[in-house]
């Protein structure tokens, strides 16, 4: 068995790998020991700001043999390959989502967890937010008696901001622009608190005057196993906002953060509002209820370090992320056929 703390390498430099590092430092679980960036100047700087020393190659980090695992934050399309090179080195591997660009490379992932006896995880961080796990617990509880109704959003101004350098800027490399970049949080938080979606129903459009390729406003129907129903709402061009309703015949319940806060993730509890609304007691009778301190992202890592040490699954599992990804593409292909409703199950047939 893997002592503690798992020893990882961090492959990827950029802006979110700076915040894996900030969480993996405070962790007990789990050490970022090596880096690898393509830019030697971008990596030297952040092993100056992170103190964490760089490896010079792939081929020489999944080379060392104390080294247990990587966390890859590369674009999207490369995810596959360089899970598939540290797999067949016999390295752990944590993916910050999607999965992959592709449903037919997500399968292909899952794939290689169990042809080389590894652990696969991927970051979907999102269903890990204190106040998402207090709307998981009223649900469990019955405290919203049935539910019936699950809505959310994630928006920011990505959009606005991207230009022909960037890969987020391409269909192929971002299919969907906000929907595979952070709606699809989203999806698998509705998988989280509602359970298995059967199908979804989709509109988009792209209103960013930088002129992108991909779609940068989305509204989908989200149509749930059980009969219920729900929705889940990305603007790329909009004021950071996140937020989850859910409704029960019994009372409804809103969560709500300040999406400005999302890479300090320690932070996430300061202006975070939590409310339960009884039936019939209106918007004056809502209980206010307060949530805790978190960190969303220290918490994924040390989740893929539990499961490598006891060889256990992790709710963050590849098949999970394929999932959520399923969504993606399903929402893909019912906007561009009208809002026709898509199952997922075609999706995941078809390999997206």
């Amino acid at each position: 068995m893997t002592a503690m703390p798992v020893r990882v390498g961090l492959i990827g430099v950029g802006a979110w790998a700076r915040v894996l590092a900030r969480a993996a430092k405070g962790s007990e679980k789990l050490a970022i020991v090596r880096a690898l960036g393509r830019s030697p100047e971008r990596a030297a700087a952040f092993s100056r700001e992170t103190g964490i020393p760089l490896s010079d190659s792939l081929e020489r980090m999944l080379g060392e043999p104390r080294l247990d695992a990587v966390l890859l934050v590369v674009p999207n399309a490369l995810h596959l390959p360089f899970a598939k090179a540290a797999a067949e080195a016999g390295k752990h591997v944590f993916i910050e989502k999607p999965v992959a660009n592709t449903l037919q490379d997500g399968l292909a992932i899952i794939d290689l967890e169990k042809t080389h006896n590894v652990r696969i995880a991927v970051g979907h961080c999102a269903r890990l937010l204190a106040g998402n796990r207090l709307l998981r617990r009223m649900v469990d509880e019955g405290v919203l008696g049935r539910v019936t109704q699950i809505e959310a959003t994630f928006s920011n101004d990505r959009a606005l901001r991207l230009s022909p350098r960037d890969w987020r800027w391409y269909r192929a490399s971002a299919p969907g622009g906000s929907l595979s970049q952070i709606a699809i949080h989203q999806f698998d938080t509705l998988r989280y608190l509602g359970g298995e979606i059967a199908a979804v129903s989709a509109s988009a459009a792209r209103h960013s005057p930088v002129g992108a390729e991909v779609e940068d406003q989305w509204i989908v129907a989200v149509h749930f196993k059980d009969g219920k129903l729900g929705s889940v709402v990305s603007n790329w061009t909009s004021p950071g906002s996140y937020h989850v309703r859910v409704t029960g015949e019994a009372a409804l319940a809103f969560y709500e953060i300040d999406q400005s806060r999302w890479s300090k993730p320690e932070t996430l509890h300061e202006g975070a509002t939590l409310s339960l609304e009884p039936r019939g007691a209106g918007p004056g009778g809502r209980q206010f209820i307060p949530v805790p301190p978190g960190n969303m992202v220290r918490e994924e890592l040390e989740l893929f370090a539990d499961a490598i040490l006891s060889g256990a699954p992790s709710e963050l599992s590849a098949t999970n992320g394929c999932e959520a990804l399923a969504a993606v593409y399903a929402a893909i292909k019912s906007a561009e056929n009208r809002g026709v409703a898509v199952p997922l199950a075609e999706m995941r047939g078809s390999g997206g």
